[in-house]
């Protein structure tokens, strides 16, 4: 076998260059938006969070990176002794939640993660911890 030409080398080289753009375009793809992200963190505490009792304290409607304003919910709730005060942003779970009717001082349910109770939410698809919003569906 005679000495390596640089035709092969330069096809050995693009084939590799081939395979790393593929495998670039193929992460960039998989990647979840922000968005996929927030629902799916609300989905594992609606299933897998535990409820404790917390106080609404404003809606906060903030400006954002020119998707529209952001609406938040603020609210406190104890774990184990500890106080959290923490909001959520329920701007695509509007047709969940009456934002005129929470005021400050509404008791609430919140569910946490036990494993980082700071990680909280008081709304999600299919459930709301809103005690005077819509029932819980299954």
């Amino acid at each position: 076998m005679g000495p390596l030409r640089l035709e092969y080398i330069l096809i050995l080289a693009g084939g590799a260059a081939v395979l790393l753009g593929a495998l670039i375009w193929w992460i960039l793809s998989c990647r979840k938006t922000p968005e996929e992200r927030e629902r799916e963190r609300r989905t594992f505490l609606k299933e897998k969070g535990r409820i404790t009792d917390g106080t609404i304290h404003e809606v906060r409607e903030i400006a954002s990176d020119g998707r529209g304003p952001l609406q938040l919910l603020i609210f406190s709730y104890d774990v184990a002794g500890v106080s959290y005060e923490a909001s959520q942003d329920v701007t695509l779970l509007q047709q969940l939640v009456d934002l005129n009717a929470c005021r400050h001082g509404l008791p609430t349910s919140v569910k946490y993660d036990p494993q980082n109770p700071a990680n909280s939410i008081v709304v999600a698809e299919g459930w709301s911890g809103l005690r005077h919003q819509m029932p819980t569906y299954r």
